[in-house]
C-alpha cells in the first residue's frame, strides 16, 4: 500500500513511522501541508509536489504546521475532502479539530461522564480573574498548544506579589486570548500518560518533573518509567480516547495525591518517543497495523468507497 504522511516536518515520528511501513511491505511518503495543490473542474486532483494523495491507499496526518487562518483551515478541509472521497486519514480531520481545541476536548469528556480538574474558559480578563480567586490559584494554558508550552501556574498560596496573576491575564488579554482556567491539582509532580491505538492501550508511562519544576512534560525535562496501568485507569483512558473519536491517541491521567484520578487531555497527533524509549514498544509498528486494518476494512465495507465524482 501507499500511505502518504502528511507533516509539518520530517523527524523521528515519521522516520519511525516510514520504518513501520518499510518492513511490512508498505510504501510511506512524508509530505508538507505546504505543498498541498487542489484542482477541481473536469478532473478533481489533490496532489502534492505532483504526487497524487486521492489515489493513495491511506493518510496518515501528523502535526499541522502553524500558518493563517486561513491556512489552517484549508488544510484541515483538505483532510475532510481526502476523506470524503474514500482514503482513509488517520486520524481524521474531525478528530484533529476535537483535540487541538482544549476547551471542546475537555467538554466532550464531561459530556462523556469522564473526571476533569475542574475548568473554567471564558473570553474576559474578568471572568479569568474570578475564576482564579475561585480556584485559591490556577493553571492557566493557551487553548491551542502542546508540550507544556505557554501553561502559567498561579499558586495563590505561595505567589508573593497578589498582583501576579493579574498580570498574567493582562498580557494574555492584549493579544486575544482565550483564558483557559483550571483548578490546581495537587498531583505530586507526576502524571501518566497512556498510548491508545484502535481501542486498547499499547504502552503507558509515568511521568515525573525535575526538581523545581510542576509541569512533567519530557519535553521540558520530565523523567519517564514504563507503568502497568490499574483495570481502571486503563478503562478511564479508553473511555477519553473513545470520547472524542480517536484512532489512536496519547491520553494524559492525573492521579491526585487524595486518591482522585481526572483525566487531564486527549492528544490526536501525540508524539511517543519519549513513551517508547521508556517502554521498548513499538508504537509506530502499532499504528501502521491498525491503519492497514482499517483500510482493508473500509474496502470491504459497502458505502465506504470512494465518493463517485458528481455528474454534470
Amino acid at each position: 500500500m501507499n500511505v502518504v504522511i502528511l507533516s509539518a516536518r520530517t523527524g523521528w515520528q515519521t522516520d519511525q513511522l516510514c520504518r513501520a511501513l518499510a518492513v511490512r511491505g508498505h510504501i510511506g511518503h512524508v509530505m508538507p501541508y505546504e505543498r498541498l495543490v487542489a484542482r477541481l473542474g473536469n478532473d478533481d486532483a489533490l496532489a502534492n509536489d505532483g504526487v497524487p494523495i486521492l489515489d493513495a491507499d491511506a493518510v496518515l496526518a501528523r502535526i499541522i504546521p502553524s500558518g493563517s487562518l486561513e491556512q489552517i483551515i484549508y488544510r484541515v478541509n483538505a483532510l475532510h475532502w481526502i476523506e470524503r472521497r474514500g482514503v482513509t486519514v488517520m486520524n481524521p480531520a474531525s478528530v484533529i479539530e476535537r483535540c487541538v481545541d482544549k476547551f471542546y476536548t475537555t467538554a466532550l469528556l464531561r459530556t462523556a461522564g469522564l473526571p476533569v480538574p475542574e475548568t473554567v474558559v471564558c473570553e474576559g480578563a474578568g471572568d479569568a480573574m474570578a475564576a482564579v480567586r475561585q480556584f485559591g490559584g490556577a493553571i492557566i494554558k493557551p487553548i491551542f498548544g502542546s508540550m507544556g508550552h505557554g501553561i502559567v501556574r498561579v499558586d495563590a498560596a505561595r505567589v508573593d506579589n497578589p498582583d501576579v496573576a493579574f498580570r498574567v491575564v493582562k498580557a494574555l488579554d492584549q493579544i486575544g486570548a482565550v483564558f483557559y482556567v483550571q483548578r490546581i491539582v495537587d498531583h505530586g509532580g507526576r502524571d501518566v500518560r497512556v498510548f491508545v491505538v484502535g481501542g486498547r492501550v499499547v504502552a503507558a508511562i509515568e511521568r515525573r518533573a525535575p526538581a523545581g519544576e510542576w509541569r512533567t512534560n519530557v519535553s521540558q525535562g520530565g523523567t519517564a518509567h514504563a507503568l502497568a496501568l490499574p483495570p481502571e485507569w486503563e478503562a478511564l483512558a479508553l473511555q477519553a480516547a473513545a470520547a472524542v473519536g480517536a484512532e489512536y491517541a496519547g491520553v494524559d491521567l492525573l492521579p491526585s495525591r487524595d486518591g482522585s484520578l481526572f483525566v487531564l487531555e486527549v492528544n490526536g497527533i501525540p508524539g511517543w518517543q519519549g513513551l517508547q524509549e521508556a517502554t521498548g514498544v513499538d508504537v509506530a509498528g502499532a499504528i501502521v497495523d491498525h491503519l492497514i486494518g482499517a483500510v482493508r476494512k473500509r474496502r470491504a465495507t459497502p458505502g465506504l468507497l470512494r465518493e463517485p465524482r458528481p455528474t454534470s
